[in-house]
């Protein structure tokens, strides 16, 4: 493992230890100033926190199963796993997060509880945004290490669930703690204990569309992603730059774990080129590959004469790669 690779997992591992302590804290918190405040969307926050402490708990669990050397039964490894795992704890957040929180919600609206001194909550509120502040630091400054391009693409592109998942379950979770606040303060500023139920309401829709986005990524590395379009222009780059080569039908790529990719090459080798020197040929190239690229964990290249194969275009990619 590359130098690189271990400080992406060790970073990785920080981001999900962080976003556990303090979920676990702030959850505790949460449910004793809901118990002794009545606070809706107090209870709501807790059930949140109580939600991405387990989600936590589930990709670090992913992470350890996806480490496990591949057999006869998983020749490609078992790196893929933790894919499962994150689309389970994108179901989490749709089903419990956000169904308890909407459900929750609606019940104060229909049986609103008697208005309390507020001073818990607001303290509650207080130390859960210094505490979630912190983990969204430590998940942006993690993420920015990783990314190329914008934020957007970034996480569109990144092959690692555990790190965008937090970062968006961080920010989902100030933006409850802000609509939290604004529903406990406008409960007692128009005596209206409805609005709490309201703002719980509010807390369930902002996570139902964060789960729906993480669900949306998590679908699509689990049935498989090709890589990142710098390693496939390498890879072009180095098929080219072969005289044995004459021609490339196709380069197919997939991620096998978040730094382990697949890739399957179909080429036209000269008709010069003997039987013999061919096998010393892409023994060389495969090892020169392993060393441009370290993600290839596997390579798979067919001889195949261009009239034989399905030609694939070579994809474009911005200058930047």
């Amino acid at each position: 493992m590359t130098q690189g690779r271990l400080g992406s997992k060790l970073r990785g591992n920080i981001v999900l230890y962080g976003a556990l302590a303090a979920n676990v804290g702030i959850a505790i918190a949460k449910f004793i100033a809901s118990a002794i405040t009545g606070s809706s969307s107090m209870l709501t926050e807790g059930v949140h926190s109580l939600v991405d402490s387990g989600n936590q708990i589930l990709l670090l669990h992913g992470q350890a199963r996806a480490k496990r050397p591949a057999d006869a039964a998983h020749p490609f490894g078992y790196g893929r796993e933790l894919y499962f795992w994150a689309f389970v704890v994108a179901i989490l957040i749709f089903a419990v997060g956000a169904g308890v929180s909407v459900y929750e919600g609606w019940l104060h609206v229909r049986e609103p509880e008697p208005l309390r001194d507020p001073t818990v909550n607001y303290v509650v509120l207080a130390i859960a945004a210094v505490l979630e502040g912190t983990s969204w630091v430590i998940a942006v400054r993690a993420f920015r290490g990783e990314r190329a391009g914008g934020w957007w693409q970034s996480v569109r592109r990144s092959k690692d669930p555990a790190g965008f998942m937090v970062l968006f379950e961080d920010s989902a979770a100030l933006v409850g703690l802000l609509f939290a606040g604004i529903g406990v303060w406008a409960s007692h500023h128009y005596g209206n204990p409805r609005l709490d139920g309201v703002a719980s309401i509010a807390i369930g829709l902002v996570l139902a569309v964060v789960a729906i986005f993480l669900a949306r990524e998590a679908k699509g590395l689990l049935i498989g992603e090709s890589a990142d379009p710098a390693i496939i222009e390498t890879v072009w780059r180095l098929l080219d730059e072969k005289p044995e080569i004459t021609s490339v039908n196709h380069v197919r790529t997939i991620h096998t774990a978040p730094d382990a990719v697949f890739v399957a090459i179909s080429a036209d080798f000269a008709d010069t080129l003997p039987m013999g020197q061919a096998e010393s040929f892409i023994e060389d190239l495969e090892r020169d590959m392993k060393a441009a690229i370290p993600q290839l964990t596997s390579i798979y290249i067919r001889p195949e004469k261009r009239d034989e194969a399905v030609l694939q275009q070579r994809p474009s990619f911005p200058a930047s790669h």
